[in-house]
């Protein structure tokens, strides 16, 4: 496995470009054929914790799967954008034959270098657009979301939630809804409040926004952003929080109520073996709790037994297809009626959201 720390440690000077494609091409097995060599692109550090982290699982669960047959390489603290479309363009020069670019701002750079590259197989994650030869994928992270609204409004004290927001793409706002439906559904008279912080990794601006919202009477925290600041603001200023993308306990033991998790295992190691096989093709996939791209992770012990009970029974009828975090009646925050009573929403109106729904304060950011 190739491993390079960041976009910089590519550019710093020719040497370092020469080795990375040496080694890349070097990828043979032991029987002597060429092993199938996979890239990943990361738009923050690996660290211990959080969105990155949990699709490097992924990356070493395709090396435990496959063995000598796969060749993986990273580059992490990508910045979306031009660098990103260099590095995973430096990715498929290098003769990485399948590459994951894992992050939204990666879209319009994983369609362009795809094109340049007919013969590679791309699969980005969490965009919309899609091309012969790219595929994309998501988790139905909303579902987790749900779960933790109701563990948050049974918890809450003040009917204060707080949520750290990275950027307000529908993504994002179909997690903040379904938390507040979460709440709502057990705590109505619970109110969700957003800071935005304009980045998915800032651990400094994160614990800021952690602590505006503490300084509002928010004493649950929830997060969509990548470090584990937030967690670590709650453990230090006696409120709760609910981690994100990974098991974030150790940073707060004392204020980690559970954390919305993301599994890509199994993807990752399904995408390679259709490379193997000559069978890759463009598709989507978009899993959650049933698919078990989604899971909770271990509640606290902080967490009373009746809550237990309930987010168990949800997540059961989330995952067998029962109970929809967005079933109708879904009203906006200024009263609109987004979605009937009797009805779901769509997959195409989750995937465009664009509102607030009541319980959330507040305008969103255009």
């Amino acid at each position: 496995m190739l491993k390079l720390k960041s976009w910089r440690s590519v550019v710093a000077g020719l040497g370092v470009v020469a080795m990375a494609m040496a080694l890349s091409y070097g990828a043979v097995r032991a029987d002597g054929h060429e092993k199938l060599k996979v890239g990943f692109v990361y738009v923050s550090p690996i660290g211990d914790a959080g969105w990155t982290f949990q699709h490097d699982l992924g990356r070493k669960a395709i090396e435990e799967k496959f063995g000598d047959k796969v060749a993986t390489t990273y580059v992490e603290s990508v910045a979306e954008g031009p660098d990103a479309e260099r590095v995973i363009r430096q990715l498929a020069a290098d003769g990485n034959q399948l590459i994951f670019t894992t992050s939204f701002g990666y879209m319009n750079p994983t369609i362009k270098v795809a094109k340049q590259f007919p013969k590679v197989t791309f699969a980005h994650s969490s965009g919309y657009k899609r091309a012969d030869n790219v595929s994309t994928y998501l988790a139905r992270f909303y579902e987790g979301r749900y779960l933790a609204g109701i563990i948050a409004g049974k918890m809450t004290k003040s009917n204060t939630l707080g949520y750290v927001a990275a950027f307000p793409i529908p993504e994002v706002v179909r997690g903040i809804n379904a938390f507040a439906r979460g709440v709502r559904s057990v705590n109505p008279d619970a109110q969700v409040r957003v800071v935005w912080v304009s980045s998915w990794y800032d651990p400094g601006k994160e614990r800021e926004a952690a602590e505006t919202l503490i300084a509002q009477g928010a004493d649950v925290l929830m997060q969509h952003t990548d470090s584990t600041a937030v967690v670590q603001a709650a453990q230090d200023r006696g409120v709760f929080a609910v981690g994100y993308h990974s098991d974030m306990s150790k940073y707060g033991p004392k204020a980690h109520l559970t954390a919305s998790t993301h599994v890509w295992d199994q993807f990752y190691i399904d995408k390679v073996q259709a490379v193997i096989d000559g069978t890759a093709k463009s598709d989507d996939t978009w899993g959650g709790l049933g698919a078990g791209m989604v899971q909770m992770s271990p509640l606290g012990d902080m967490v009373p037994e009746d809550v237990r009970k309930l987010v168990e029974a949800a997540r059961g009828e989330i995952a067998a297809g029962n109970l929809h975090p967005f079933a109708g009646p879904v009203l906006d925050n200024k009263g609109e009626t987004k979605v009937p009573e009797g009805q779901n929403i769509t997959d195409k109106g989750l995937l465009t959201m664009q509102f607030y729904v009541d319980g959330v304060v507040g305008d969103l950011p255009k």
